[in-house]
């Protein structure tokens, strides 16, 4: 496949493409859990992946809205009130994050680790 440009990157295969979008520490945790429920707030994503900051869930969450993952609405009240939700190109991805997953716990259970026991807490992704 020829190599093609996108928003003044390259890329080499639609592979790399499909990961700049939803690749990375946290993008698809953030759409796993927006897959849970219809819509979250700022707060709840937050306590759903602790070990993340607060400057990179806001600048994950810009960016997968930038792609058309999520959508945010701001509510107009005090205190703020801003809700995520996955959009039908989000929700498209969470198959392909879903496959992931479950390589990755085979993966885990061939080097002797148990996914069950790793990922006991209510954040695993």
């Amino acid at each position: 496949m020829p190599d093609f440009t996108h928003d003044g990157r390259v890329y080499y295969n639609p592979v790399e493409f499909a990961l700049n979008q939803i690749g990375g520490t946290w993008r698809m945790p953030i759409l796993w859990r927006l897959q849970k429920k219809t819509v979250l707030r700022y707060s709840e994503l937050k306590k759903y992946l602790p070990h993340i900051s607060h400057k990179m869930l806001s600048t994950q969450l810009r960016e997968l809205e930038r792609h058309g993952f999520v959508t945010r609405t701001v509510y107009p009240v005090v205190p703020p009130k801003v809700e995520y939700a996955l959009t039908e190109k989000g929700t498209r991805a969470i198959p392909v994050i879903e496959f992931i997953r479950q390589y990755g716990q085979e993966l885990m259970r061939e080097e002797g680790l148990d996914p069950a026991v790793v990922f006991s807490k209510p954040t695993d992704t």
